[in-house]
């Protein structure tokens, strides 16, 4: 639009939205079929932890039992087409560590995910420090021909935060496997988390600074949720953990993305906490005010992706 300063819009967004990358990547919108390979994480199985981060609730998706993947598939492209008719897919490895496993599993997943009729590339939920070079290599060999993305759970730069709420690698780790997945030309995602308890909004405005100066693919920005069964629920419900209102979540991720390149893709700006399982912050559920509110006040402030790059 003639009165919006950012390049990567054909609307009044002023950032790189997943619908605009697409549209221009492949013509149109593609969806996310939601997948779980069985697999576990090392924060899990006693490796590095049990019980997962202080903040997880045992691994989101749709399919908490899994049925086979050829199932999941057609469950998935079922609800997806119910929308859209001729709609095409990624096949989102979601639930837990998604290359903690022997390569020949790996390859058994990916390979059947690829063969499924709509299916057009992958999405790989992952941990920095399960990245082993076979796993390496084989990730290279997809990327030459498919769609391949490699979101990794950064969640915050501080370690002191890691730390606390029991991450398991610290910066360092984070560093080396998101340098393995560049060097190998691999679209790599990173996922941040604001309102980590003991993070202030300059903190959490570091971590976007920081992250940007690397200057990722792609990036998720996530509110955290308090989930029923969870540590942090304990806690919140203690008074020990006061969730971000939307008015300073919305302040915050406005800043954060003025540190971003402009050709990052923000895959998203919020998330949505399983309503069942929600304690709090309770207002995340409108997520069309939070997504407003983000607009409103980047115009007003005359602000962008990028803008501080």
């Amino acid at each position: 639009m003639a009165n919006n300063p950012f390049p990567y819009s054909d609307d009044n967004k002023r950032y790189h939205t997943l619908y605009y990358h697409n549209k221009h990547t492949f013509g149109g919108r593609v969806y996310k079929a939601v997948l779980n390979g069985g697999f576990t994480c090392p924060n899990l199985d006693g490796t590095k932890g049990m019980g997962g981060c202080q903040f997880c609730d045992g691994g989101s998706g749709a399919f908490t039992k899994p049925l086979s993947l050829t199932e999941q598939l057609k469950s998935e492209m079922h609800r997806i087409r119910q929308k859209n008719p001729n709609a095409r897919a990624i096949a989102y490895f979601q639930v837990h560590t998604n290359t903690y496993a022997p390569v020949s599993r790996l390859r058994e997943l990916y390979e059947e995910a690829l063969r499924f009729p709509g299916i057009i590339g992958l999405s790989i939920g992952t941990r920095p420090d399960c990245l082993p070079e076979e796993v390496l290599d084989y990730l290279a060999e997809l990327q030459k021909r498919t769609y391949l993305t490699v979101e990794l759970g950064v969640q915050t730069v501080h370690d002191r935060t890691a730390q606390q709420f029991g991450r398991g690698y610290d910066y360092a780790e984070f560093l080396a496997g998101y340098h393995a997945l560049q060097e190998r030309h691999i679209r790599t995602c990173l996922h941040l988390i604001n309102g980590l308890p003991g993070e202030s909004a300059p903190d959490m405005i570091e971590t976007a600074r920081t992250l940007g100066a690397l200057r990722p693919q792609a990036v998720k920005l996530q509110l955290l949720h308090i989930l029923q069964g969870t540590p942090y629920a304990d806690l919140w419900r203690q008074g020990d953990i006061t969730p971000m209102s939307q008015e300073g979540y919305i302040a915050t991720v406005v800043e954060q993305l003025t540190y971003f390149p402009p050709e990052t893709v923000i895959e998203r700006v919020t998330g949505d906490g399983e309503k069942a399982k929600l304690l709090a912050p309770l207002w995340s559920m409108d997520k069309i005010r939070t997504l407003g509110g983000i607009d409103k006040l980047q115009a007003e402030l005359g602000s962008f992706q990028g803008k501080r790059c």
